[in-house]
């Protein structure tokens, strides 16, 4: 399918994709700023999720890679969670096929504002890494269970898979919120690879936008995930807030339409 841009339509989403990328490496959550500024140049909606996932893509492998270096990053745990997300995505992809997401699209708002405020009133959660105290088996078991279930989350609705993976690996696995983070973009990285190359083998990405996007999307990761290296924890609680609010406004919308 042929779709044109003029170099306005260039001009005011290559910013948003950069946003996007920092927020992303943060917080998760970028695709919350991202889709809607390809929606807004008119590209078709598969489309438009092939070209995010192509420039969303490449930003998250050099984020990832600054974590990796950074000691970030529980690599087993993150790998196993990377494995099972792949499975997890495929059975929501394929699940969404057959069933309404409208169910799921209703809990969110209910479960996003009571996350967020239990993210707030609990001063010490995603301060403090006591995953070490955890058996490496049992970590490794919830992080394939978390993998497993936010996999399943991401091929049948999708908004804010990177903001729900730190939740719960802080939650469940105890681990702060940048190792939280770390593991997330690993598990990150696998989905949106694997989705990349279908939609690329279904020939929904616009490449002419997709690739200066992802220069601008790496742009964006790489400057985030240096602050999250400088600044930590405290920035990642901010920003989690920011995406989570931005995810229930995202939900909401999905709910008037």
């Amino acid at each position: 399918m042929l779709f044109s841009l003029t170099p306005i339509d260039f001009i005011i989403i290559l910013p948003f994709i950069f946003l996007a990328g920092f927020l992303d490496a943060i917080a998760g959550g970028g695709g919350l700023i991202s889709l809607p500024a390809y929606w807004s140049a008119g590209i078709p909606a598969h489309m438009a999720l092939g070209t995010n996932k192509f420039s969303s893509s490449f930003g998250t492998v050099f984020s990832t890679g600054r974590y990796f270096r950074a000691g970030m990053i529980d690599v087993p745990v993150a790998v196993i969670g990377a494995a099972m997300a792949l499975l997890g995505s495929w059975l929501g992809a394929s699940t969404a096929m057959i069933t309404s997401a409208n169910f799921l699209n209703y809990l969110l708002i209910i479960l996003i504002p009571a996350i967020t405020v239990l993210t707030l009133l609990r001063r010490k959660f995603g301060f403090t890494d006591s995953a070490n105290l955890l058996k490496l088996g049992y970590r490794l078991t919830l992080g394939a269970l978390a993998g497993l279930v936010i996999g399943f989350y991401d091929g049948f609705f999708g908004p804010g898979t990177g903001t729900f993976l730190i939740l719960i690996y802080s939650g469940l696995l105890h681990y702060d919120f940048v190792r939280a983070n770390g593991n997330s973009k690993v598990v990150n990285m696998a989905s949106n690879v694997a989705a990349m190359v279908t939609f690329a083998v279904h020939g929904q990405i616009l490449y002419a936008l997709a690739i200066p996007a992802a220069v601008c999307g790496i742009a964006g990761n790489m400057v985030g995930s240096k602050m999250v290296v400088l600044r930590g924890n405290k920035l990642i609680h901010k920003v989690l807030v920011l995406a989570m609010i931005l995810l229930l406004a995202r939900v909401i919308y999905n709910a008037i339409l």
